[in-house]
């Protein structure tokens, strides 16, 4: 009889190719947003919400420094001041 096989490994690939999958995406949605900033409120809030998610998937990867990575979109320094805030209902 064998020595069972440890899934952990293939489970880890997987999860890996779904987390840079979910980045393209995020990549994605923020580019959508910046395109779309105009500066009022409402795009204001909607930029900051796809930097959050964006950094949020870039973490799940393992990257932390997110500042080129923001630069390289056009995201404005101001937007930063808004990530991770969010209006109550």
């Amino acid at each position: 009889m064998g020595r069972p096989i440890d899934p952990m490994p293939a489970i880890e690939q997987e999860l890996q190719s779904e987390r840079a999958s979910a980045l393209g995406e995020a990549g994605r949605a923020l580019e959508r947003a910046v395109g779309a900033f105009v500066g009022t409120e409402e795009t204001l809030e909607a930029l900051a919400t796809a930097v959050w998610n964006y950094m949020i998937v870039r973490e799940t990867l393992g990257m932390f420094d997110h500042e080129a990575a923001l630069d390289l979109y056009g995201v404005p320094r101001r937007v930063m001041s808004r990530v991770g805030v969010f209006k109550r209902s």
